[in-house]
């Protein structure tokens, strides 16, 4: 059986590669959900159209390369340079992952403007299924789309606005996506920190080779 050190390393890894297919999923996933926009879509594919989705993919394929990297180290025990080109890229990933995930962070500081900004830039059919979908009227009350939910004015001043509802959906939203990415900064140091193990092994494991070849010749 492997060395305790070994395994950690070993499932950490495992698991470092599967964040990477997971990434790619839901990516794909959330690409392929932006479809036509209906009540119950149109607010999340409004975040995922401005999400960071194309670094997202660099980022799991980046894990994958480093994956990757990681084999021939475990096969050539006796060579620790893909070891180090291994940790090395981990640390790469870490950067990447942090980075993703701190962006995405620091947009939840400015939700509500940044939402202003998307309520704006969007035309009267979304701005019309967000007013049905949480019963509200414009996105800071005026101006607001007429429609059946905010027929005049009148009913408008009645109703909501739509900031509170949309903000709260957002940062929920966004919350959920910034901890999964710094759950998978955590998992890449526990690979990084068990990589170096290894490598802090396998430099013990060669010094004591070189001790027993230097005493094997002296006895010669």
């Amino acid at each position: 059986m492997p060395p305790l050190y070994l395994c950690v390393f070993l499932l950490a890894d495992a698991l470092f590669a599967a964040t990477g297919g997971l990434l790619v999923a839901v990516v794909l996933i959330s690409k392929s959900a932006m479809t036509a926009p209906t009540i119950d879509n149109v607010a999340p594919n409004l975040l995922l159209a401005h999400a960071p989705l194309n670094s997202a993919l660099f980022d799991a394929g980046l894990v994958f390369l480093t994956f990757i990297a990681s084999i021939p180290g475990l096969i050539f025990t006796t060579k620790r340079v893909w070891l180090k080109v291994h940790c090395w890229m981990v640390l790469g990933c870490i950067i990447v992952t942090l980075v993703i995930g701190l962006q995405i962070w620091y947009s939840t500081l400015k939700t509500r403007a940044n939402l202003a900004v998307m309520w704006d830039a969007e035309g009267p059919q979304m701005q019309q299924l967000l007013q049905e979908r949480w019963k509200c009227c414009g996105y800071m009350k005026i101006p607001f789309h007429t429609d059946s939910t905010c027929p005049s004015s009148l009913a408008a001043s009645a109703k909501p606005d739509c900031v509170g509802p949309f903000s709260d959906f957002a940062n929920n939203f966004l919350d959920l996506v910034f901890t999964a990415m710094f759950g998978m900064v955590a998992l890449d140091a526990i690979l990084l920190l068990s990589g170096l193990v290894v490598l802090k092994k396998r430099e013990e494991e060669e010094r004591y080779r070189h001790i027993d070849e230097k005493s094997k010749y002296t006895r010669i």
